[in-house]
């Protein structure tokens, strides 16, 4: 075993199938064949011909589909924007007082007021944050044995998320 090369010694000879009994075809394919023009050339040229005539018309019904979705689009921005003249024009009309202007100010001062200001972090997020931090610096070469920290940190963020979701929602 291994004492032989895997390889050939000499050049792959060309392998030849001979058949033991003789191989006989009806006269009418021969016939066929032998009256046959076609060649491997014409062959593949009329498959050539008949790809370029499938993408043509592939081609033709995706840009047909193109200009009626174009034609669609700009009917619904051109109607979008009278709507949306109309509303202005509307809009401005009931606005013009000094009042009105000074209400929507108030009101979104309101807004804006009610809504938490990203600089306020919560103490809890923020302890379990430092907590989780801590603890990487000190298991440096072993981060997995922060998963109790990380998992009060996961929890502060899911208590504060819903905290929020209730806020937006009222």
């Amino acid at each position: 075993m291994g004492s032989g090369s895997s390889k050939p010694a000499s050049a792959p000879a060309s392998h030849v199938w001979s058949s033991e009994t003789p191989v006989r075809f009806s006269q009418e394919l021969v016939d066929s064949l032998q009256a046959s023009t076609e060649t491997d050339s014409t062959r593949a040229k009329s498959l050539e011909l008949h790809v370029q005539k499938r993408v043509a018309s592939e081609l033709q019904r995706l840009q047909e589909r193109t200009e009626r979705d174009l034609e669609d689009l700009k009917l619904k921005i051109s109607a979008a924007e009278e709507t949306a003249q109309k509303k202005s024009a509307g809009d401005t009309l009931r606005d013009l007082g000094r009042e009105a202007v000074q209400n929507e100010v108030t009101e979104l001062r309101k807004k804006l007021e009610r809504r938490k200001r990203l600089a306020d972090v919560d103490e809890g997020v923020d302890n379990a944050k430092s907590e989780v931090i801590r603890c990487l610096r000190e298991n440096d070469r072993r981060p997995l044995d922060c998963y109790k920290e990380v998992e009060r940190f996961r929890e502060e963020v899911r208590r504060l998320e819903s905290v929020w979701v209730e806020n937006i929602i009222r």
